[in-house]
């Protein structure tokens, strides 16, 4: 069973971040789906990664395409992804279910510490994750690096 963990951008922007989550999960050997909203915002994510090389590559692609199934990374907008994930990072207030955390290694909520609107969801989204009976834990930047804040359940 796997654990939402919550990651709150309190000084560095998706950008800044993302890449560092993203090769950590990858790290781990696992799949990722990235979801988002927005296909703009999910194309610009997707450029900054191919224009980032100094951070190390991240193989991914943009779902639609013909290898779906064999993206390591696969943005996406929405559930169901074809590259069978074992990590979903969510963006952009993407949704989230239990059924999907409970099935996944990890589910990861990224989001906008600056933003009011995103930090409410985020919240909104940490209690039903929860009372559904989901492990979760809150994550906080502090002084340049992840902080745990917070943990309910098993994780």
């Amino acid at each position: 069973m796997g654990a939402a963990f919550f990651y709150h951008l309190t000084e560095s922007p998706l950008e800044a971040a993302l890449p560092l989550l993203l090769g950590k999960a990858r790290e781990r050997g696992w799949r990722i789906e990235l979801r988002g909203t927005d296909r703009a915002r999910l194309d610009r994510l997707d450029l900054m990664l191919w224009e980032r090389p100094e951070d190390g590559f991240l193989p991914h692609g943009m779902a639609g395409g013909p290898h779906d199934a064999d993206q390591p990374i696969l943005f996406t907008l929405g559930q169901g992804a074809a590259n069978d994930p074992a990590c979903v990072m969510a963006v952009d207030g993407a949704e989230v279910s239990a059924e999907e955390t409970q099935a996944l290694e990890r589910l990861c909520v990224i989001f906008d510490g600056a933003n009011p609107d995103a930090v409410a969801h985020a919240r909104t989204q940490w209690k039903a994750l929860t009372d559904a009976g989901c492990a979760a834990q809150y994550w906080a930047q502090d002084g340049g690096r992840w902080v745990k804040k917070a943990e309910k359940g098993d994780s």
